[in-house]
């Protein structure tokens, strides 16, 4: 079989088109680029939708626990606490059993407690208290100057938030949450590990990195292969948010512009 014909019958797998049986022998290093390709689809599809729908639920954390009002503030900042005091790994394996418990309540809840939604929730919630940490951080660094000025100018409310303090806010936190959406992506490799089922047999990046490990008794042709891949995705994020990084700081002379700098988290 050619590698050609190996990436129409493998490349698409994941999201259930082509063939449907795994290679049982004579792996070669095509289909294990293939297939681990394959699933990369799936962490993509965690890390993209976790992480826009954690920014909005991270702001509004972020303003709510910076509130003098405790019934806005306590609520955040317990949640805060929560989903940063506890492992992810935990936090998948609870989450599945609360959906499996919610679906013999309500068959609504029935798609929860499969990977695709339950665990996006997961990474939803977890990403949300992570970021929304680094933008309350963010709104208290926010010079007061700054403020004053838009005092000065007839802002205040909602409009001076908006123009003023929001946009000098994400200009500080960006570079962290760049490194927070890095460490999400990187995340998603738990998923197929912590109780919730994939689609069919139709995993991740991680899925089909182990089943080569342990079908040829070598992890050191599919994990590298898997660390590639990711290498290669953390270069996409870093120049997609550092053109991001460039935009909010294009008011600032060159030699003032922050700079993105990748610095992982060795324990979360």
């Amino acid at each position: 079989m050619s590698c050609w014909q190996t990436i129409q019958d493998y490349g698409l797998r994941a999201l259930g088109h082509g063939e449907r049986l795994l290679p049982r022998s004579d792996f070669t290093l095509c289909q294990q680029f293939t297939l681990i390709g394959s699933g990369l689809m799936w962490n993509i599809y965690f890390g993209v939708l976790a992480l826009l729908a954690g920014f909005i639920l991270a702001n509004a954390l972020a303003v709510a626990k910076g509130a003098k009002h405790p019934l806005l503030r306590k609520p955040a900042e317990w949640f805060i606490f929560i989903f940063r005091g506890s492992p992810l790994f935990i936090q998948f394996f609870f989450g599945y059993f609360l959906f499996l418990s919610l679906k013999g309540v309500s068959p609504v809840f029935t798609p929860f407690t499969s990977a695709a939604l339950g665990a996006l929730v997961v990474l939803f919630f977890n990403t949300a208290a992570y970021s929304a940490e680094i933008f309350y951080g963010a709104l208290r660094s926010v010079p007061k100057g700054d403020i004053e000025a838009a005092d000065a100018y007839g802002f205040s409310g909602w409009t001076r938030f908006r123009r003023i303090v929001w946009p000098t806010a994400m200009r500080l936190a960006w570079p962290a949450y760049t490194n927070e959406a890095i460490f999400l992506f990187h995340a998603t490799v738990l998923v197929f590990f912590s109780g919730f089922p994939a689609w069919q047999q139709k995993g991740d990046a991680l899925y089909y990195a182990s089943y080569f490990a342990d079908k040829t008794f070598n992890p050191f042709i599919p994990y590298p292969i898997l660390a590639g891949y990711f290498i290669l995705l953390t270069l996409l994020i870093i120049g997609v948010f550092g053109l991001i990084n460039r935009h909010l700081n294009r008011h600032l002379p060159q030699d003032s512009r922050p700079r993105l700098r990748f610095r992982p988290n060795l324990i979360r």
